[in-house]
């Protein structure tokens, strides 16, 4: 029974569990309400209880399986096209990244992950998106800077968020690109990460795991946005953004 107990939480401890439940929750409403952030919140508590490596492939792994999952609701939303130079150098920054993510301890790979968010958080702070402007180049270098941190920490998030709040007011289409463009980062990851070896057969189990609690989290994450999205989005988007920067580089 005890073996049986262990395989079906993955080694992890009952108290671990729970905890890992509720910020996957969180995190997966968070994604849904803002289109970003859910490996900015998950990450850090990940990395308590597993592994970095295994971290970023559970991490990974459930981005992935939401996206496909809830892709019908942003598809087509904002057009694929503006988005191919950025995917493109996110797959090569997404290679990179990974073969550097073993070089960093678990101390030095949280305050990483706070410094990054805390940067985005003050740009978006003192910018607002007036006029839509994307191109190729400014789309290409968010896409290598945002697959760098893909790669390294399984956070794409704070490069393509800038972006996306610099360049698109509304927020439907903003939140689309965000997800079209996690779809593609997560998919690479998960390439990335089984070349370099970081995917175990501890990696199913895991992502059984905790699926459930990002199905439940998208699901409230996604009514919430359809009731208040419009109004509260940058506001929200922006608080959150900091608080996790913080908790991450100061815990």
């Amino acid at each position: 029974m005890r073996d049986l107990l262990e395989a079906l939480t993955a080694g992890i401890s009952l108290p671990e569990v729970l905890l890992l439940w509720l910020v996957v929750v969180l995190a997966a409403v968070l994604r849904a309400f803002t289109g970003f952030g859910f490996a900015l919140a998950a990450m850090p508590v990940f990395a308590l209880v597993m592994p970095p490596t295994e971290a970023v492939v559970l991490s990974a792994s459930l981005t992935l399986a939401v996206n496909l999952l809830t892709v019908k609701s942003y598809w087509g939303v904002f057009p694929l096209r503006p988005l191919m130079p950025m995917l493109l150098l996110a797959g090569l920054g997404t290679w990179v990244g990974a073969n550097l993510l073993e070089r960093f301890s678990p101390a030095q790979f949280r305050f990483w992950i706070g410094a990054a968010v805390i940067a985005a958080c003050a740009l978006l702070a003192f910018y607002r998106p007036r006029h839509h402007r994307h191109g190729p180049w400014l789309g290409g270098l968010t896409g290598m800077a945002s697959g760098l941190l893909n790669g390294a920490f399984a956070i794409p998030g704070p490069p393509v968020i800038v972006y996306a709040m610099a360049t698109e007011p509304q927020p439907a289409r903003s939140r689309a690109l965000l997800m079209t463009f996690f779809l593609g980062a997560a998919l690479m990851a998960l390439a990335a990460y089984a070349s370099a070896g970081f995917v175990t057969t501890r990696a199913p189990w895991l992502f059984l795991l905790a699926f459930p609690a990002m199905f439940l989290g998208d699901k409230l994450g996604f009514w919430l946005f359809d009731r208040y999205g419009g109004r509260l989005y940058r506001r929200v988007a922006l608080l959150v953004l900091f608080a996790i920067g913080a908790s991450i580089m100061f815990a």
